[in-house]
């Protein structure tokens, strides 16, 4: 395959199949995982970059001379500046100090600039100072992943499409995180359609308040919210899993002694929400789930380190929205 532009290298990413019983799930039951680190900017979130500048240009909302400013924990900050760059786009990510460093080098590496918020402050913080560089620049855009309709949208017209046809229709559950909640409602809502019965479950870390729990840090990237996302209004979400960063470090560096799939930890987090999923599913069940991005990106936060072992935290329980 010759390609003359990245962009043309999102999407169509394989689906990995897991025997469920494996990993501690229903016997006879399917995990099937989409390798979104598998995009040339190793996540997911090149899907949303390339669908928000594509659409904005569409709209006429940005042009060449446009600054682009968005709030991140890296990786929407990365799809959006490789989908940028054939426009020539100046862009500013908004990025709490707390999110790993190699995201940061790789936006860089890609000619954006970085703006740090403190740690304390969350997201939250990094939206508030994201509006306020905006108000004082000039033709300046802020696609506003959180609070932006083509967030979802883009996994809408891409990733669920995907996901339905590369598995035939059989579809039973489908498990993914919530950062920005749109790749998880952009992809719901058309397994929705398509099947009235899939059942859908969240997935969040320890922190997250998708549950109920109390706001808190952690140590699980890319997945976690300090707000109910927007997204979800109309969603009806059966189950909501809580996964503890240790949980979701085993399950991470097991799916790369076993598997050979270096993954994030938002990775392992819902691999082993999946495997919960299955245990509340009938025998022959399929579950798909997503695989947002890849392991390399946090080797400062020593993500492999320790035992792998997963046994101990099989059979958790759950809750519904």
């Amino acid at each position: 395959m010759i390609v003359k532009n990245v962009k043309e290298l999102i999407g169509h990413t394989p689906l990995f199949e897991f025997d469920a019983a494996a990993l501690g799930g229903k016997k006879g039951s399917k995990i099937y995982a989409k390798l979104e680190y598998l995009n040339p900017g190793g996540s997911i979130k090149d899907r949303l970059g390339k669908y928000l500048i594509d659409e904005a240009f569409r709209e006429r909302t940005i042009n060449h001379e446009t600054t682009v400013i968005e709030p991140t924990a890296g990786n929407t900050g990365i799809g959006l500046a490789i989908a940028g760059i054939e426009h020539g786009l100046k862009m500013i990510f908004v990025i709490p100090e707390k999110f790993s460093i190699e995201k940061q080098q790789l936006i860089e590496a890609l000619g954006a600039t970085i703006v740090h918020t403190p740690t304390e402050a969350g997201i939250q913080g990094a939206i508030e100072k994201a509006k306020e560089l905006a108000k004082g620049q000039p033709n300046s855009f802020m696609p506003l992943q959180f609070h932006n309709q083509n967030n979802p949208a883009a996994y809408q017209a891409t990733l669920g499409p995907e996901i339905y046809q590369e598995l035939h229709g059989k579809i039973d559950s489908f498990v993914a995180g919530a950062g920005s909640g749109g790749t998880f409602a952009g992809v719901a809502t058309y397994l929705k359609k398509q099947k009235s019965s899939t059942r859908l479950a969240v997935v969040e870390p320890e922190g997250s308040i998708l549950n109920g729990g109390p706001a808190h840090g952690h140590e699980i990237e890319g997945i976690g919210v300090e707000f109910i996302p927007q997204f979800f209004d109309d969603l009806l979400i059966d189950n909501i899993y809580t996964i503890s960063d240790a949980e979701g470090f085993a399950f991470t560096r097991y799916l790369a002694r076993n598997y050979g799939l270096l993954v994030g930890s938002s990775s392992g987090a819902v691999m082993a929400a999946a495997v919960k999923e299955s245990l509340e599913l009938p025998t022959g069940s399929s579950i798909a789930t997503v695989f947002p991005d890849g392991g390399d990106r946090y080797l400062s936060k020593k993500i492999y380190a320790g035992q792998s072992a997963i046994t101990p935290f099989i059979g958790g329980t759950n809750n519904a929205f």
